[in-house]
């Protein structure tokens, strides 16, 4: 039988090796476009799809390999006699071996000032129904999408004179990966375009980034995969540096704190341990803001994730070298800061690209037997409907403190609660299956400091519990969601204790 192969490529990474090592095989090559001129161009002898099909390329390219004399090549079953009779009736050459990649639709959307009519003549038809078709009769027919899989294929080919079966079906699955990828990606584009907002199928794509050596406990397997196109202001677009490789839970934890860090514009700190915020500061630089999110807890902060929005320089670096940390994420270091930084083995330094932009990311949460969708928490007190029903009215500083308590609240596990002042928190109570239980553990955390300072809350006060303890503590306001059908207890409460009390009527809460 004669030996045929169909190449067609946008990547053309090793391709003309790939095809000169099928020629020297003995294969017949067949290509189209640019593919076939990058052969020819190398010497290696190669027909077009139209002599195969005797029927020219039309419609701008659009229809040249859909075509029974292509596919009825890439479908029979080569050991099957009415197949080979119908083969041989309709003179149409059985194709064992297909290279094909896909029309660049995920580049092409990347471009910041790509049309819709680009991005449209960017959907491949011709190359995904070749790989599907190939990929659907592996047992007769070698599939390649990735160069990386050239070497492979050639080395079988040589040493056995044919591609295994396991090697086929290992290719074969990489390509319907690959095709459900690209649609995938093509369907995200198009709902975006029809802004529908809950379409009856959700298809996404994920390409891995790393391998882990296991999950949340040594027991569980895990891996870390990145959003094509994803927020490039995230953990799955970070550059390491120095130390280990990013643990599951490091990269949890990173996230995190990412996300804090985003809610601020000034030099900002913040430092992170299970996936909440133990420390956050700000100051006039960079230095100033990790002292106070070291000092809002400088034992929590032992084994932490630190998120940092200015450049390290040298002065942050020795503080941060001081103590036992996980990991540093910041837009960039100093010469003089890393050196100091990279004397300690274990500890990770990442970058990322601060400020890129604002994401329409949505976020998924797995549960077992399906999945859960809703936008990330970027609601602002900016957006929020201010209500303020105390005698007291928050002063200048309180509202700045106030200010500061939301941005950090919304990253907090509910039950949550912050106690701080204008410049960093001062207790975090995170997760409790009551919100006084929060508010305790917060301020007790605060202890003297909480004296003066302001305390925020995710959700409302059920009861006025939580008002009567901050007073006690000396909290001078709060701020909080409302809705309670007891917020008049909680409002009576602060008002007997002269605290003023803000409510912003939007919700929090983080699971």
């Amino acid at each position: 039988m004669k030996k045929r192969a169909l190449i067609s490529v946008s990547d053309k990474t090793g391709i003309t090796d790939f095809a000169k090592e099928l020629h020297e095989l003995g294969f017949e090559l067949i290509s189209t476009g640019g593919t076939k001129k990058a052969i020819q161009d190398s010497g290696i002898p190669v027909m077009s799809v139209s002599e195969v099909t005797g029927f020219p390329e039309i419609l701008e390219g659009r229809v040249k390999t859909l075509n029974p004399y292509i596919h009825g090549g890439l479908l029979a079953k080569f050991d099957e006699p009415s197949h080979a009779a119908q083969l041989e009736e309709h003179k149409i050459d059985p194709i064992q071996l297909v290279c094909v990649n896909l029309y660049p639709f995920q580049q092409t959307i990347a471009k910041p000032d790509v049309t819709v009519e680009d991005a449209i003549e960017n959907i491949d038809i011709g190359g995904p129904t070749m790989l599907r078709a190939s990929a659907k009769n592996h047992q007769y027919v070698t599939v390649v999408v990735d160069p990386v899989d050239y070497q492979t294929v050639i080395s079988e080919l040589k040493q056995k004179a044919e591609v295994s079966f396991e090697t086929r079906r290992r290719l074969a699955a990489k390509v319907f990966r690959h095709t459900a990828a690209y649609d995938a990606m093509i369907a995200e584009y198009m709902t975006e375009l029809t802004e529908e907002e809950t379409p009856e199928k959700l298809t996404v794509t994920y390409e891995l980034k790393q391998s882990l050596r296991y999950g949340e406990n040594p027991h569980q397997k895990a891996a870390f995969y990145r959003k094509p196109l994803g927020s490039e202001f995230s953990i799955a677009n970070a550059t390491q540096l120095h130390g280990k490789e990013l643990s599951y839970n490091n990269i949890n934890d990173a996230d995190a704190a990412i996300q804090i860090v985003k809610e601020f514009t000034d030099p900002a700190a913040v430092a992170i341990k299970h996936s909440n915020p133990c420390g956050v500061g700000t100051g006039e630089d960079i230095f100033t803001a990790f002292s106070k999110a070291y000092e809002a807890d400088p034992v929590s902060i032992f084994g932490g994730i630190i998120a940092l929005n200015r450049e390290v320089d040298a002065e942050t670096a020795r503080k941060l070298h001081e103590i036992f940390l996980e990991i540093v994420i910041a837009p960039s270091y100093s010469q003089e800061a890393l050196d100091i930084l990279q004397a300690k083995k274990n500890i990770r330094l990442l970058t990322i690209p601060f400020g890129t932009g604002s994401s329409k990311e949505m976020k998924f949460t797995s549960i077992e037997g399906g999945l859960l969708t809703q936008d990330f928490d970027r609601y602002s007190l900016e957006d929020a409907t201010i209500t303020i029903p105390t005698d007291k009215k928050p002063t200048d500083e309180e509202w700045e403190a106030l200010k500061f308590g939301w941005k950090i609240v919304k990253h907090v596990k509910s039950n949550a609660i912050v106690v701080n002042n204008k410049e960093m928190t001062l207790g975090v109570g995170a997760g409790q299956m009551n919100r006084v239980g929060s508010a305790k553990i917060a301020l007790e955390q605060a202890g003297e400091k909480a004296v003066g300072a302001v305390l925020a809350s995710d959700a409302f006060f059920p009861m006025d519990d939580t008002v009567e303890a901050a007073a006690k503590a000396g909290v001078t306001a709060i701020i909080q969601t409302g809705g309670s059908i007891r917020d008049e207890d909680s409002i009576k409460k602060a008002n007997e204790y002269g605290i003023a009390m803000v409510l912003t009527g939007v919700r929090h809460f983080k699971h």
